[in-house]
């Protein structure tokens, strides 16, 4: 099995525009979704949901500006480390995560052993 990173991006705005019965069937549907992978022996790591502000140092100059996302408005909101087979497994397990149902996107990388 090898261990890949999903990393969470969606419009951090419409998060906070649910309602509160919006926003406890979105938490059902992650839980939900997450429990499937735990129960397949997927899981590996899961991280708390990210803020959408954050700061970026760049450079030899290390100078340090508003970020990292203050062009786009889509966000990284978390992240979550699973196992797969391979990188096609990988991809049919992202498919039911909820923060499709959003136009949200899933970015897989394979995480090199060290």
């Amino acid at each position: 099995m090898a261990k890949f990173t999903y990393l969470f991006r969606g419009d951090q705005k419409l998060l906070w525009s649910m309602s509160p019965e919006q926003m406890q069937q979105t938490m059902k549907k992650w839980m939900e979704w997450k429990d499937m992978l735990e129960r397949g022996g997927h899981m590996q790591k899961s991280t708390e949901r990210m803020d959408h502000a954050g700061k970026v140092v760049r450079g030899k100059a290390k100078s340090v500006t508003d970020g990292p996302y203050v062009e786009i408005k889509d966000s990284i909101g978390g992240s979550m480390v699973i196992e797969a087979t391979d990188m096609e497994q990988a991809v049919e397990l992202a498919k039911g995560c909820p923060i499709l149902d959003s136009d949200g996107t899933v970015e897989i990388r394979a995480m090199i052993p060290a």
